[in-house]
């Protein structure tokens, strides 16, 4: 059975508005995807009640709800429960890795990272991905 196709992400990452803005320029002009950014998890859980995009890309380290809650409360979301979540994060080691591989994570992406080679690690991933 063929792979689906990934069209639409969801970045969550409150770190700056900027960088949020230049990751998705990238994701859609080089990717070619439809991106929906929030900077909160609270925002990303309200905007999923009516929105289930193919890959999620989540900050771990955020004001109010972090990264790991938000995880958790998208994971109970019934519409996204199999929808793969990366994580971004400048928190990389081999300890934290594992406990968001554990946690339901697909995979990690450290920051800093390259947005211009964003969408190709993404695809990467996606292909790597048991749907």
């Amino acid at each position: 059975m063929p792979h689906k196709i990934l069209n639409t992400l969801l970045y969550i990452d409150d770190d700056d508005a900027h960088l949020r803005s230049m990751v998705a320029m990238a994701l859609e002009t080089i990717g070619n995807y439809t991106v929906k950014l929030c900077a909160s998890g609270a925002e990303a859980l309200a905007l999923l009640q009516h929105f289930t995009p193919d890959m999620i890309l989540l900050d771990v380290i955020m004001p109010e709800m972090d990264g790991l809650e938000t995880l958790k409360r998208i994971q109970e979301l019934e519409a996204c429960k199999n929808t793969p979540v990366i994580f971004m994060t400048g928190r990389s080691t081999p300890e934290l890795i594992s406990t968001f591989k554990q946690a339901g994570a697909l995979d990690i992406i450290a920051k800093p990272f390259n947005p211009l080679q964003l969408p190709s690690q993404l695809e990467t991933l996606w292909n790597q991905y048991d749907q």
